[in-house]
């Protein structure tokens, strides 16, 4: 019996639906299906040697593997197979983690948990770490006020000049399928880095627009190597910068820059580095530490 509150069409309605019948299909199981995430899994840009290696050839991301190790995690997965455009924010390295191991998930959240987890970008990680190996004191693992005052100091260093020299000397992709392609890395642009912008053109020259990048390479250079020389002789012969009595973020940001640096292939970058002992020294012991944390996805290691 049709229900009273069942709308009828008009006759010629119904005619002109009826020539476009719906059918419904029964589902169809594809035997692609993803994975359950069982354990943190980070996402990132390819390593040096895919075949042999699970550290990030890209300095942002190596950041936070160094971060995550150094904070004690391990066994955490890594996989290089996702293109930027499929990360948060179309910005690398994403952390991808069950629900059970999220700090705020409830009871029933965890009962419910179906495998697909929650995929996190860089910014959150810091927090997620927080709620599995607890969270660091006001003086952030330093000794104390001053040192974690100048650890702020170190950073701007590092994430200025240093950086700034590595773009610099960072090979361009200007391949026509790469300029064409709508998904690009997008590193950060060399003017965001360096510290004093070129100052403006006058005369005829200024009536032009602007192109490209002018950038003074002696002076970005010279606050390199000066940046450098600074770190080997504040490092000394501790074991972890500002004479921290356990690994901070300072040290996981250190490691990403001198392992990126050791692996360019500009000698002047590398130069700087490897003329000091105990930076050499330092990044080794280091390195060693953050590989033995990561080991890449099961689907990679059949691939390689």
């Amino acid at each position: 019996m049709a229900s009273p509150l069942a709308v009828s069409l008009p006759a010629p309605l119904r005619h002109f639906f009826a020539r476009f019948p719906l059918y419904t299909h029964p589902p169809v199981d594809s035997p692609d299906k993803a994975r359950p995430v069982a354990q943190p899994t980070l996402w990132i840009h390819v390593p040096w040697s895919p075949d042999a290696d699970v550290l990030s050839s890209d300095v942002e991301c190596l950041k936070w593997q160094a971060y995550l190790a150094l904070r004690g995690l391990s066994d955490v997965a890594i996989r290089w197979d996702v293109s930027v455009d499929g990360a948060l924010d179309t910005r690398l390295p994403n952390l991808h983690v069950p629900l059970k191991t999220l700090p705020a998930a409830s009871k029933e959240v965890k009962e419910q948990d179906d495998g697909e987890g929650e995929l996190l970008p860089a910014h959150l990680i810091p927090e997620w770490v927080d709620g599995q190996v607890g969270a660091l004191d006001e003086l952030e693992g330093y000794a104390d006020e001053a040192a974690r005052d100048e650890s702020r100091a170190w950073v701007a260093l590092l994430e200025g000049n240093v950086h700034a020299a590595l773009v610099l000397h960072q090979p361009s992709t200007s391949s026509l399928l790469s300029l064409l392609s709508p998904y690009q890395t997008k590193p950060r642009s060399l003017e965001a880095v360096v510290p004093h912008p070129p100052a403006p053109l006058f005369g005829i020259s200024s009536l032009l627009p602007s192109y490209g990048t002018h950038v003074d390479v002696e002076a970005v250079e010279q606050q390199y190597k000066e940046a450098i020389a600074s770190l080997s002789e504040r490092l000394g012969t501790d074991k972890w910068f500002l004479g921290s009595a356990a690994p901070t973020a300072l040290d996981a940001l250190v490691f990403a820059y001198l392992h990126s640096i050791l692996h360019s292939k500009e000698n002047t970058l590398r130069f700087e580095v490897t003329r000091r002992v105990n930076l050499v020294s330092w990044e080794l012991r280091i390195q060693s530490q953050v590989r033995s944390a990561f080991r890449a996805v099961e689907a990679l290691q059949k691939h390689s």
